[in-house]
């Protein structure tokens, strides 16, 4: 008798999680939709189109602007076809990169949600009452919806669902939860990494600002260095963490002996905007203000969460176990 209500509690989550996986593939390809018509805003802004301004191309920040946009649109995308095909067929995999990417959001929701809200007014120049309104759909994006989506995935029901219909271990399996945590992180890492080339490379290197060519090669440098990481981390090697550590603590003191000799109106000289972006940026009230805690502040939260994840490589695999149970 416990054994049929539990199978029937079950089929009731098996019911619940695909109508969930309906819903995540309906989001990924509404978001590559919107990736695909999002292009044609460079023809908008290109020679002959209706917002056309001299300088406009590649280097200018209208164009990474829209250039971001875009690929974070085809990230949701992937995410929300490839976890939707997930949950139909209720693979393992599925609900562990789901509680992986819910853990993520609330290390960096906050900021990508004000950035979010930053391009929204900037290229969108929405109404106030557009932007009043979005004020509680961003609510709802962080931190409402990670942790109600952690506390829904953790739930035993939610597990013996995807065991029952999957019960061979993951890919996934092996490592635990804060690690892939890390591992999403140093992807995102990644992604900055390419939009700083579309903002004429900058790199702080201890005491000069490169950019240009010798920034983007400095960029390159760390894009293949953190692949590498990955790699490292998600075979639960003790030289990643190591490796991670001492890249970051790099990377951070960088930095920090860099940014303080420039102001924000300093850089914005240097990135040779479009004339129009010019007088834009001419008018904020923070030129003469220092980037350094700004920039700063990501840096800190990556040895945070690199110091977070130490136990797993100090003591080996022995935490896995509790790890995976508390996931």
């Amino acid at each position: 008798m416990v054994q049929k209500s539990l199978g029937s509690q079950n089929m009731n989550h098996s019911k619940l999680l695909k109508a969930f996986g309906v819903l995540l593939l309906l989001v990924g390809f509404f978001f590559a939709f919107v990736g695909m018509a999002e292009m044609y805003c460079f023809y908008l802004f290109s020679d002959g189109g209706r917002f056309h301004y001299e300088g406009f191309g590649f280097g200018a920040f209208m164009f990474a602007n829209i250039a971001t946009q875009i690929a974070g649109y085809y990230v949701i995308a992937v995410i929300g076809v490839g976890l939707g095909m997930g949950h139909l067929r209720l693979r393992r995999w599925a609900r562990e990169l789901s509680l992986t990417l819910s853990a993520t959001w609330l290390i960096v929701g906050l900021p990508l949600t004000l950035i979010a809200l930053l391009m929204y007014t900037t290229a969108k120049d929405p109404s106030p009452l557009a932007s009043l309104a979005a004020l509680p759909i961003a609510a709802l994006v962080y931190p409402v919806a990670p942790i109600l989506l952690m506390r829904f995935y953790r739930g035993d029901s939610v597990r013996s669902t995807f065991e029952e219909a999957d019960p061979a271990p993951s890919f996934l399996a092996d490592i635990p939860l804060s690690v892939q945590v890390l591992c999403v992180l140093l992807i995102l890492n990644i992604i900055a990494l390419h939009g700083m080339v579309l903002l004429n490379g900058m790199f702080p290197l201890f005491g000069v600002l490169l950019i240009d060519m010798s920034g983007i090669l400095a960029l390159d440098v760390t894009f293949l260095l953190l692949v590498l990481l990955i790699w490292g981390l998600a075979r639960l090697k003790v030289w990643a963490w190591w490796a991670t550590l001492i890249t970051f603590v790099l990377l951070t003191a960088s930095t920090v002996v860099t940014l303080p000799r420039y102001t924000v109106g300093n850089i914005l000289h240097m990135m040779r905007f479009a004339p129009k972006e010019v007088d834009i940026f001419s008018n904020l009230p923070f030129l003469d203000a220092s980037p350094t805690l700004v920039a700063v502040l990501p840096l800190l939260t990556m040895l945070g969460v690199i110091g977070w994840v130490y136990r797993h490589f100090r003591r080996g695999k022995t935490l896995h176990e509790a790890d995976t149970a508390q996931s």
